[in-house]
């Protein structure tokens, strides 16, 4: 049996200093911290998780914080947008809790019948939020989030029919509605069912930009696996249909292999096992600073490296 991509797992990008990201993330958008961990790469880095209270896939937004990165710029070729989903009528709850925090925002505007807005973070990572039906969402309040994860990924690409067929041919997703407007030409792809982060927007656009990663953009976006099996079956796809496809990394919380996308956008199929609850129990998620298994034996000299991170007041 051939199973589908059920949506995203995470998105991963690059941001500046860590405790600003930390205060934008956990303070102003109420997203859990759900992993404080260090780059497998440049451990002398932080890498922070951040999701829903349950720390579910499709909830996970992950950044590289380099205090001294330059500006990055979204562009053909790269995801430029990353988009959380909110109750219906839950916008208004949220611009309010903006405008209180002195962020900046769209005015509402409607995208293939849903009420959105739009803001910009520190770095310049544009962040949407959607309108859509959610359910069993708790009643909202000054003390809830009112997001329960994302809604979808928008990538800027020259070409987008390589990567629409990807979508459809291998991950089975479905092709939805497109409209145009002021040199644009948006596109709608959906994984069957009502998973968080269920779509893929593909965006043709006139605007001049050539893309930069650094602050602000993106690096990579994930869908989900369920299992190990799911996810050796979708790479034995990718590998028949000619794509060069990673071996089974471990990344501690997931299992993931990694390919570039037919418009350049690197793309992950992480698992759902193990989770994030592997090395730190559920309800303290965050609290600690958690190394991968080969950077155990150089701990002293990494929390000597990582500057100190305080919780922000309004942090879930």
């Amino acid at each position: 049996m051939s199973h589908t991509i059920p949506g995203l797992h995470h998105v991963t990008a690059i941001s500046g200093p860590p405790q600003q990201n930390l205060d934008f993330y956990a303070g102003i958008l109420r997203q859990r911290l759900v992993k404080k961990t260090v780059n497998f790469d440049a451990p002398d880095t932080y890498h922070l998780y951040y999701g829903n209270a349950a720390a579910e896939p499709g909830s996970i937004l992950t950044f590289f914080p380099f205090a001294d990165a330059g500006p990055g710029r979204a562009g053909p070729g790269m995801a430029s947008a990353v988009a959380y989903r909110v109750p219906r009528g839950g916008l208004d709850a949220w611009m309010m809790m903006l405008a209180e925090a002195a962020v900046d925002f769209d005015n509402p505007s409607d995208r293939f019948g849903d009420q959105m807005i739009a803001l910009i973070d520190p770095d310049g990572l544009r962040v949407e939020f959607v309108e859509t039906d959610i359910a069993d969402h708790p009643p909202l309040d000054e003390d809830t989030p009112i997001d329960d994860g994302f809604h979808s990924v928008t990538l800027w690409l020259d070409d987008a029919e390589p990567t629409a067929r990807l979508l459809t041919d291998i991950f089975g997703y479905e092709s939805g509605p497109e409209t145009t407007q002021e040199g644009e030409t948006r596109q709608r792809f959906t994984a069957p069912g009502t998973a968080r982060g269920a779509a893929i927007d593909l965006l043709r656009s006139d605007a001049p930009s050539i893309g930069r990663q650094g602050a602000g953009s993106i690096h990579h976006i994930a869908f989900r696996a369920e299992t190990d099996d799911i996810q050796m079956e979708c790479r034995d796809r990718l590998l028949a249909a000619g794509f060069d496809v990673t071996p089974k990394i471990d990344r501690q919380y997931f299992n993931a292999v990694y390919f570039q996308s037919p418009g350049g956008v690197l793309f992950e199929i992480a698992t759902d096992p193990p989770g994030f609850a592997t090395d730190e129990p559920m309800d303290a998620l965050g609290e600690s600073l958690m190394l991968p298994r080969q950077h155990e034996p150089m701990r002293s000299r990494i929390e000597q490296i990582l500057p100190p991170l305080k919780q922000p007041s309004h942090a879930t």
